[in-house]
């Protein structure tokens, strides 16, 4: 009977080699996965994957012995094994000193491209904008999408290899067309033939397409619960519209008053409620407009935009579920405008609970202090009708405009007027910055 000694698990006493061996891989491990494992210790130049009667065997060849004898040494050492899919794989130096009569995945042409997309915005690259691009070559049949350490990436499946051929060849390298990415920045393609021959869709979504069968169940996550599918037209799933608008704040590096937001969001029509909340350590807060029209102008004037100058304070827009806020008193957390006269209060009755207070320095409250507004930009009309609105403006320091993306954000005739700059910072009881001076509170 043989003993274990003579047959070792890992043939670390093998001479080193550019190339190594990986067992107990997941049967359908792609060589872009290969890759990826390897990369992180020098360039992977060779690949080959599904060896062995199970297909779970591969070998991954280097371009530098080093590069290899790091990989090994490094999981030699390490208590975390090396991985793929969760699955632990075992590596070892192969005796051989390279992989012979094999060509990267790069180099041998197939029917399914891997599209890389480069730059800032390409994860707002949809699925939709991809099928224009590579339908220009012929008919496209699949299109899957994902998040790599490589970037975002797509799987692009044709009929045969010429198509496909003829797709990397014009695209390899171009940027795609600005009409069709008119509200995103520069997204280039980089493109690679894919192991892969056949793409499996199980479900038609925003991250996956199969264009040769519309029997396809749509994926649950992209119907609403009237049974309506809610993927758009650019392949993102669309919200239901409401009355009520959640809006999450960030980069709050000054104090967000509930009065500042009501300034804010009454530049779009009348705000009946206001309930502000902290949750996954930001500040979030409902706010209630009397119908779902005006809401939606709200949310799409002021998505994205701050509410102080250089990027402070960036507002986060979605629809929320509710349709009318409860709200029991009137405090700084809270506050219900169509109920007049309603005294305030200093504890916390938010619809969702108990909640500490906002963000302010010691001995600061959020209503006192002079007026920080500027005046309404030049060409706009002062606004009207606003609650703490009607007081006099005082003067402030230069006139800068909201931000949105590094783009100016002209607001609205009846807008709101902007903060200043040069407010001095100082942090609070949660380590934020804001301002020492708060923004105005002006009684009705």
């Amino acid at each position: 009977m043989s003993s274990v000694s003579s047959q070792p698990q890992f043939r670390y006493t093998q001479p080193p080699s550019k190339v190594l061996h990986l067992r107990n891989l997941p049967w359908e491990c792609t060589e872009e996965e290969l890759i990826e494992l390897g990369k992180p210790f020098g360039k992977v130049v060779n690949t080959k994957c599904n060896v062995g009667a199970n297909r779970n065997q591969a070998f991954i060849e280097f371009a530098e012995l080093n590069q290899a004898i790091a990989m090994i040494s490094y999981y030699t050492s390490s208590s975390e094994p090396a991985q793929v899919r969760g699955k632990t794989v075992y590596l070892q130096y192969s005796n051989r000193q390279e992989i012979v009569n094999n060509k990267t995945t790069a180099d041998v042409a197939g029917n399914v491209l891997l599209v890389t997309i480069e730059g800032d915005d390409a994860r707002l690259v949809s699925i939709d904008v991809l099928h224009l691009v590579f339908s220009a070559f012929g008919f496209v049949h699949k299109i899957t999408t994902f998040e790599k350490t490589a970037g975002f990436q797509a799987l692009v499946q044709f009929s045969d290899a010429e198509t496909a051929t003829s797709a990397k060849n014009a695209l390899d390298g171009r940027s795609i067309p600005r009409y069709l990415i008119p509200e995103l920045g520069p997204c280039s393609l980089k493109i690679t033939y894919s192991a892969h021959t056949d793409l499996s869709v199980k479900f038609q979504s925003h991250r996956s397409r199969d264009y040769t069968n519309p029997l396809i169940p749509v994926a649950p996550s992209a119907i609403d619960a009237s049974g309506q599918i809610s993927v758009g037209l650019d392949g993102k799933k669309l919200e239901p519209e409401s009355n009520v608008l959640l809006a999450s704040i960030e980069n709050m590096q000054y104090a967000v008053t509930l009065d500042v937001l009501h300034m804010v969001f009454s530049a779009f029509g009348p705000v009946l409620k206001i309930a502000m909340f902290d949750k996954n350590g930001g500040v979030q807060a409902l706010i209630q407009y009397p119908d779902v029209q005006t809401a939606v102008v709200a949310k799409e004037a002021l998505e994205g935009h701050s509410i102080y100058e250089g990027g402070f304070c960036k507002l986060h827009i979605s629809y929320s579920r509710h349709t009318d806020l409860s709200i029991k008193v009137n405090n700084d957390r809270s506050r219900d405008y169509t109920i007049p006269n309603v005294p305030m209060l200093n504890s916390q009755p938010s619809v969702l609970g108990q909640q500490p207070h906002p963000v302010g320095g010691p001995g600061v409250h959020p209503y006192n202090g002079p007026t920080q507004y500027a005046p309404a930009p030049q060409g706009h009309a002062a606004p009207q009708h606003s609650a703490g609105w009607n007081s006099p403006v005082g003067a402030a320091p230069q006139q800068i405009p909201m931000q949105m993306h590094n783009r100016p954000y002209s607001m609205p005739a009846s807008g709101p007027p902007q903060m200043g700059q040069g407010m001095p910072l100082m942090h609070g009881q949660n380590g934020l910055a804001h301002s020492a001076r708060m923004p105005p509170y002006h009684p009705q």
